[in-house]
């Protein structure tokens, strides 16, 4: 019988080994559903982020930017795929005749053969690489692209060639990439060249001194006059590069040209220009003559002279003429860099004054200094630091919510349309307080926050509290009138959230049980279609978004939900503040961001890290988000304000500075993202107020460059320094405070932002300066600076702090407010000028045993010599001037009145007190003043406080029978 598998006549010859034709096509289904999987996969991330451009309606931004990058990948990724190719090909075309091998050519043989019949995808794969990696390395030049070509004119010149500052700002540093472009392309296309041109014998290295045909003379020679044609126009550059150029001068940074820069290098630079066109001449003379003799003499003359020219000389320069007469020399340099550094940072119209800093001598003067501590300035109690705990204990109502942790101050009208300065902050939801986590939970229910809170700045209830204009759930409106308080938008508010649909929000609870509630605003992204279901799966890596009931007709993501996020999204080319603060603006909580226009680009101005820069005793508890930008600037405007809607998500950018040339050049390669400053309604501009990141960049800034004249900047001897936080162990610097003040030159008062100077390495005070921060005011902006003499004895923060802490009556009482579970914590030390002296007010917050936020307890107050501490800030400046309820109550030198001598009872009318009953009543005192502290009676405390120290005084008395 026939083998039944051997394929006989008798049956069909089965072929082992072989997929049959069915699994071939599951083969060929399941390669292709891989592919469109993985394309797929690359769409879904493009897709999603359309959808959000699209929601926000900022898709010129995405466009824009889409198509710049392809354009810029596609330009420069086939130029050096073309230019490396070219070589490649061309080194091959001019190989020599493999006639008569060596030795080196016959080992060499395996790996043409090995090549040969692979040759076009050798070279199609050698120049798709590089020209990929090209591409994507332009891609990211895309900002450098936009503002060479939108670029516009600053209308000022540079103080040494002349150019306009755009020159720097926006073509350098284009012209920079397109020399980097052009090194990368000549050193790839000469090594590639130098390859083939080995591997085919052109270029033979083992027989004795390197040899190379004709052919591949001429072709190298010819790429390395490229190269060396572009070194010249790097030294050309160069030139323009050291108005840009960073060094020091006295440990000083220091951006811009010095003597020997000027004297030396300038020139030296053009030397070697001249060099290396001459070298690049002789390179491709080569092509001709067939010799590498000229151009190799040439090349090292370069050399040479790069190192006499372009290193020895300065060096010589600098030690022999410079260094002996070191000022003499850089005066017209260092007068350039100041003059360059203000106008850069906008401190060139700061305005310096002389201020005595000393109290009035007499004593008649105290009812008008009195007055005057009324209507210099709202001296601020609540702390914004440290009053969040009071906000979520008194006010976040449930624990889903919270506040951030550090609130904002903000001016809103009181009752009697009196403008006051507030502390505000939004109820925002807080996913980690959620009673059960689950993903409906975290991400359908629990949306969004609900209403503002704010509080007097200037005010507190008898217990310490706060006193709330804006308060409970749902809001009381009696700050701003009604307004839509929920809060979908916010600085706490970081995960997605999926709304409109099936599922019912979480509105808000209250007695009669929780309110629901389903979003009725139009942003985020639908859910509702297949297409966009899967691609956010992809992208946020959820599979239950293709399959939840919870999504369905009207369901909305929202995503992106931060403030900064968002204006940083659709204005990619602003560096944004990171303070953002809520206002409420015709019935809509808006958050405000503050955005700057940035360049490293200016000529002669001294650069700063920004993310360095505005770092402080906040920023150092992480209490606020910073600038995250770490790169090196050297000009800053605050030329946009952006505003958020809280409940929508919508994003508005208003031009704020017309005459920033940086955001002219933005505004012209993304038209229509920016409106004009005509749009901003009178409503917001109540609310506008000048960044303390800009404020913090330009106090750094001034520490060097408030002086008049070189020989001052030079010595140094006039530098200021940024006082450490005298309430923060960690010490760092002192954040300035927004406050409503009036400078010595002003009528009334206007919000400001202020801050202190050291001199360097003092702890005295140097300066103090307040900038006008309402952006209703004629003056927005303007920069006022009180100079204190140079031998003063003026006390500075961290001896005034020293000053509080080390005078007996206050440690006493600090020491009694202490005793148990009791926590002192100093608020912001307020200085304040007045009437030729400092006035320094500080609030004392107690968190007392059973409590787990603070209380505005007392008050610490100091005027020249004077420090009151007391209850009240009335009281403290009655104390510290000495008037109405005033003086010193331990001065037992002072005649005593006469009324008081008629009331005050005679000594003897019973048995004198003993130590033990005093000690027992000083014992009853505290004991009842404790008790009053932990019930928040703080007007018994007072008085069981006096009693305590009443009593203390008749034990001392009774142990001391000669006194």
């Amino acid at each position: 019988m026939p083998d039944r598998g051997s394929g006989g006549p008798t049956g069909p010859r089965i072929r082992v080994g072989q997929p049959s034709r069915r699994a071939k096509t599951l083969l060929t289904t399941a390669g292709v559903l891989a592919v469109l999987a993985m394309l797929f996969v690359m769409f879904a991330g493009f897709w999603t982020e359309w959808l959000w451009f699209e929601s926000v309606q900022y898709t010129t931004v995405f466009t824009t930017t889409l198509w710049t990058k392809v354009g810029l990948f596609a330009f420069f990724g086939l130029l050096m795929s073309i230019t490396v190719g070219l070589n490649i090909w061309l080194a091959h075309r001019l190989r020599p005749p493999l006639s008569a091998m060596s030795l080196e050519q016959q080992s060499l043989d395996r790996y043409r053969m090995g090549i040969a019949p692979f040759k076009k995808w050798v070279l199609l794969g050698i120049t798709a690489l590089v020209g990929l990696i090209s591409g994507a390395s332009a891609a990211g030049q895309w900002r450098t692209w936009l503002m060479w070509v939108n670029g516009t004119s600053f209308g000022k010149t540079d103080a040494q060639f002349g150019k306009d500052i755009s020159f720097f700002a926006f073509d350098l540093p284009f012209y920079r990439f397109l020399l980097s472009f052009g090194f990368a392309a000549a050193v790839l296309s000469l090594i590639a060249a130098a390859l083939v041109h080995y591997l085919y014998g052109g270029l033979r290295l083992t027989t004795p001194g390197a040899r190379a045909t004709s052919q591949a003379t001429g072709h190298l020679s010819v790429l390395l006059g490229l190269f060396v044609a572009l070194k010249a126009v790097a030294y050309w550059l160069d030139r323009y590069g050291l108005a840009l150029k960073s060094s020091s001068i006295r440990g000083t940074d220091w951006t811009g040209l010095k003597y020997t820069d000027a004297n030396a290098y300038l020139p030296a630079k053009t030397i070697l220009f001249i060099i290396a066109v001459i070298c690049a001449v002789l390179f491709f003379a080569a092509l001709w003559r067939r010799t590498w003799q000229l151009p190799v003499i040439a090349f090292g003359l370069m050399v040479l002279s790069a190192i006499l020219i372009g290193g020895l000389y300065p060096a010589i320069v600098q030690k022999f003429q410079v260094q002996p007469n070191e000022l003499v020399k850089e005066t017209p340099y260092i007068k350039k860099n100041m003059d360059a550094t203000q106008e850069a940072y906008g401190i060139n119209d700061a305005d310096v004054s002389d201020y005595k800093g000393t109290t009035p001598d007499d004593s008649a003067e105290n009812e008008k200094l009195r007055e005057a501590a009324d209507t210099t300035a709202s001296l601020r109690l609540l702390d914004p630091s440290v009053v969040p705990p009071a906000y979520r204990q008194l006010q976040q109502v449930r624990g889903y919510y919270t506040f951030p942790d550090t609130l904002d101050v903000d001016r809103y009208a009181d009752k009697d349309g009196k403008e006051r300065d507030t502390v505000v902050g939004l109820r925002e939801i807080n996913i980690d307080g959620i009673p059960e986590r689950n993903w409906i939970n975290d991400h359908f229910k629990y949306t969004h926050g609900f209403g503002m809170v704010a509080a007097s700045g200037t005010d507190v209830g008898n217990d310490g509290t706060p006193v709330f204009s804006e308060r409970n759930l749902p809001p009381e409106e009696t700050l701003a009138g009604k307004y839509q308080p929920r809060v979908y938008y916010g600085e706490k508010t970081t995960q997605y959230s999926i709304v409109g649909g099936p599922q019912k929000e979480l509105d808000y609870a209250d007695d009669e049980g929780e309110k629901t509630y389903n979003y009725t605003g139009k942003s985020g992204v639908s859910m509702s279609g297949p297409l966009n279901r899967a691609a956010y799966a992809l992208t946020f890596g959820e599979p239950q978004f293709m399959y939840s009931s919870a999504i369905g007709d009207g369901s909305r993501i929202l995503y992106n939900r931060t403030p900064k996020e968002r204006v940083e999204a659709v204005a990619p080319w602003l560096t944004i503040d990171g303070d953002p603060y809520p206002a409420i603006v015709k019935g809509k909580i808006q958050w405000i961001v503050d955005a700057y226009t940035t360049s490293d680009g200016y000529p002669y101005s001294s650069r700063t890290t920004l993310g360095d820069t505005t770092e402080d005793s906040l920023t150092a508890d992480g209490q606020r988000s910073v600038i995250a930008q770490q790169d090196e600037v050297n000009y800053i405007r605050n030329s946009v304000k952006a505003t958020v809607d809280a409940y929508t998500g919508d994003v508005k950018l208003f031009e704020w500075d017309k005459q920033d040339p940086v955001l002219k050049t933005w505004m012209k390669a993304f038209p229509g993202t920016v409106e004009g400053k005509e749009k901003i309604s009178d409503e917001l501009m109540d609310h506008l107020r000048y960044p303390q990141d800009l404020f913090k960049v330009q106090r750094e800034l001034l520490q060097r460059y408030h002086v008049d004249t070189p020989g001052q900047f030079y010595s140094g001897s006039e530098r200021w320094q940024i006082p450490d936080d005298p309430t923060h162990k960690d010490n760092p610097s002192v954040p300035p405070y927004y406050l409503s003040m009036k400078m010595p030159d002003q009528k009334a008062q206007t919000f400001s932002l202020t801050t202190t100077f050291n001199p360097n390495r003092r702890e005295t005070l140097g300066a103090f300066m307040a900038v006008d921060a309402d952006a209703r005011s004629d003056e927005y902006g303007k920069i006022r600076i009180l100079k204190l003499p140079s031998n003063t004895t003026v006390a500075g923060p961290q001896q005034v702090q020293s000053k509080f802490n080390s005078d007996p009556d206050i440690a006493r009482e600090i020491n009694i407010l202490q005793r148990g579970d009791s926590e002192v914590e100093y608020g912001n030390l307020l200085t304040v000028p007045l009437e030729g002296g400092l006035l320094y007010v500080e609030p004392v917050y107690v968190r007392g045993a059973g409590t787990n936020y603070p209380r505005m307890r007392k008050v610490l107050v100091t005027y020249g010599e004077e420090i009151a501490f007391e209850d009240t800030l009335e009281q403290a400046l009655d104390n510290v001037f000495n008037t109405s309820g005033g003086g010193d109550e331990d001065s037992s030198d002072d005649p005593p009145a006469e009324d008081e001598e008629e009331t005050t009872p005679p000594d003897n009318d019973g048995p004198p007190t003993s130590v033990e009953d005093a000690l027992s009543d000083a014992k009853d005192a505290y004991e009842a003043g404790q008790k009053a502290l932990e019930e928040g009676d703080w007007e018994e405390y007072g008085k069981q406080q006096k009693a305590l120290q009443e009593a203390l005084e008749e034990a001392e008395g009774a142990s001391d029978p000669g006194d």
